[in-house]
């Protein structure tokens, strides 16, 4: 039996230039409050968090502003709480918010979904990722500039990949236009440049560092998916219309959300385990 996989996509390149430009105004922007880092880089990172509440509420909930005032409480505790009360008990507290927020979505009459259990954790605790990871020293810039090259190079290497080779669909019942070339375009970028950086900043482990990033590649692809189901699940096609060519705040995070989860995991489990890597010494 003969395949014929689908043409590339190669000519469907109408969204690139508004996302370029979306992006050059974005990335200095977020780079810059990466680097001052201390309050400026906690409140970036609320305001980011309740945005994906507001979108997330509106999608999942019908705009309930009682789901959207939880949402938001999950998405500033993870942003700020963890500085004065630690890590488990800012856990614990956004569980507590979460459990809130699921009762009351069953006093609203909403069935029991996956998605209406939780949206407080996907809103709060990328935010503490983002917060354990930055720290407040060097070290701590250096790995959210680490996570943020291998994330964009991963997702510009698939899609440019997609479009230029095509071929079969990665999941074609949630998302029609990924591609397996696409997944493996974001390998490769995540490789690259967790490679790049690591020899830009003089760290002596790059070769861990490059497989890291390749694995991350795969886990911000997995959270892009969670993403498209989310939206075709509700019917809808942007979380957003906040950015041009990237639709919503949930639309660009959805990768980065899932990547910084992971490494924020990694990097408490090599601190815990005294792992000595460089770029993940507190």
């Amino acid at each position: 039996m003969t395949v014929i996989s689908d043409p590339p996509q190669g000519a469907n390149w109408r969204d690139l230039g508004i996302r370029t430009l979306s992006s050059a105004i974005l990335i200095p922007a977020v780079l810059l409050d990466v680097w001052l880092g201390d309050i400026w880089f906690h409140l970036l990172i609320a305001l980011l968090a309740v945005m994906m509440a507001y979108e997330w509420t509106t999608i999942v909930h019908d705009r309930s502003s009682a789901q959207f005032a939880l949402h938001a409480a999950g998405a500033l505790c993870g942003a700020f709480l963890s500085q004065s009360l630690g890590c488990g008990v800012t856990l614990i507290v956004i569980a507590v918010i979460s459990a809130l927020s699921v009762a009351l979505a069953a006093i609203q009459n909403r069935k029991p979904r996956l998605w209406a259990a939780t949206g407080v954790a996907y809103v709060g605790l990328p935010a503490l990722a983002f917060v354990v990871l930055r720290g407040e020293g060097a070290s701590g810039m250096l790995t959210i500039m680490w996570l943020f090259a291998v994330v964009w190079a991963a997702d510009i290497c698939a899609y440019f990949a997609g479009r230029l080779i095509g071929g079969p669909k990665l999941a074609p019942i949630i998302s029609p236009k990924k591609t397996w070339a696409g997944l493996w375009g974001a390998i490769a970028g995540g490789i690259i440049a967790g490679v790049a950086v690591a020899l830009g900043a003089g760290l002596s482990g790059w070769i861990i560092l490059g497989l890291l990033g390749g694995v991350l590649a795969i886990v911000e692809q997995m959270g892009d998916l969670f993403e498209s189901a989310l939206k075709r699940h509700y019917g809808v096609k942007d979380s957003g219309r906040l950015i041009p060519g990237h639709g919503g705040v949930l639309d660009r995070v959805d990768g980065l959300v899932a990547a910084s989860l992971a490494l924020a995991v990694i990097v408490i489990a090599a601190d815990y385990l005294a792992a000595g890597n460089e770029l993940f010494v507190r």
